[in-house]
């Protein structure tokens, strides 16, 4: 079998604030389309002539949701009504089914006779797609045990949700939900954007606020933050078709006084750094040089990596608002860093 290789290059130095600590380091970007390096690079660069990107992971879950039904919408009340008493049964038989995997909560949706019922577990370093549903295996077995009423119907019912657009992860969350924010002064952001902050602020309500609410978007305004996900997600061996739910995320800016904030919101980002894919020798060299690879306690290794998908995504956002603002800057880069 042939090896298919994509194009990856080192982009940065950017300059992060993760976990109350600050650290610069080169962000490893696979992708075809190459002038990516050089407009995620310069917002990068930018970063260290600042106080950095400050990075927030507010919350860090995975899910998986199950599919059971019964005679009626009453039984299935009663059965989740008796439930709520036995949430400690449903904790113990997650975390039997991992040493790493640890409950979190579920929340129920009843359709008719059918019971959606969404697990969600922290997974430790892992994205966790395998560990929740295993877990969600063992607690399928037990209700229906317990719940005699109850027939199975999927080990998935479409509530999780995975890799597909929806509400319900933006606002219970699919992965780790990371903010990343960055203030530039006006300054700076006019010799190294070739742009003021206003016509940054006046583009992002007009394109990504405006332009979203007329296409219909769904819990999400902003540029391109698949493009900056993909990369990385191809770079740190990670599935990539979780920027399906991944690139669903809100961009915010505001003027104070006369510089810039400029911020990234993205509650689904799925990334891990042990599980399939992790072992190739080129994904163990990018996951090193990120720093992800160290002695932490479980889990704050994926947290890091989650917080600098964030900041990556960050530079690429601004970095394109910066080139729609100047007219003819975007097909000019392409022209001369792509056609041969």
């Amino acid at each position: 079998m042939s090896q298919t290789i994509i194009p990856t290059r080192l982009v940065g130095p950017l300059k992060i604030v993760f976990a109350k600590k600050i650290f610069e380091i080169n962000v490893p970007l696979a992708t075809y389309e190459t002038p990516l390096w050089r407009s995620v690079g310069r917002v990068a660069r930018l970063s260290c002539l600042l106080d950095g990107i400050q990075t927030t992971v507010l919350r860090d879950v995975m899910t998986r949701s199950i599919l059971l039904e019964a005679d009626s919408a009453q039984t299935l009340f009663d059965i989740l009504k008796d439930l709520q008493r036995k949430s400690e049964n449903l904790k113990e038989l997650v975390e039997k089914s991992s040493k790493f995997a640890k409950f979190h909560s579920y929340h129920a949706e009843v359709i008719g006779n059918l019971l959606y019922l969404r697990l969600a577990i922290t997974t430790g370093d892992a994205a966790g797609h395998n560990m929740v549903t295993k877990a969600a295996e063992q607690v399928l077995d037990w209700l229906l045990k317990e719940y005699p009423q109850l027939k199975y119907v999927s080990l998935s019912g479409n509530y999780c949700v995975d890799k597909k657009v929806s509400a319900v992860n933006g606002i219970l969350g699919r992965g780790k939900s990371v903010v990343a924010e960055l203030t530039i002064t006006e300054e700076l952001c006019i010799k190294h954007l070739r742009v003021s902050p206003k016509d940054i602020y006046n583009l992002h309500i007009k394109k990504n606020l405006l332009g979203s609410i007329l296409a219909g978007s769904l819990r999400s305004a902003n540029a391109h933050f698949a493009n900056m996900l993909l990369a990385f997600y191809l770079a740190t061996g990670q599935d990539a078709a979780n920027i399906v739910e991944g690139s669903q995320g809100i961009t915010h800016v505001e003027l104070r006084g006369n510089d810039l904030y400029f911020s990234v919101s993205l509650p689904n980002i799925i990334v891990g750094t042990v599980g399939n894919g992790k072992d190739l020798p080129f994904v163990q060299e990018n996951l090193k040089t990120l720093g992800c690879l160290e002695k932490r306690p479980i889990g704050e290794n994926s947290k890091r990596l989650a917080a600098i998908a964030a900041a990556t995504v960050l530079c690429g956002e601004l970095s394109l608002l910066a080139a729609f603002c100047n007219r003819g800057e975007l097909m000019r880069s392409h022209e001369v860093l792509e056609r041969k």
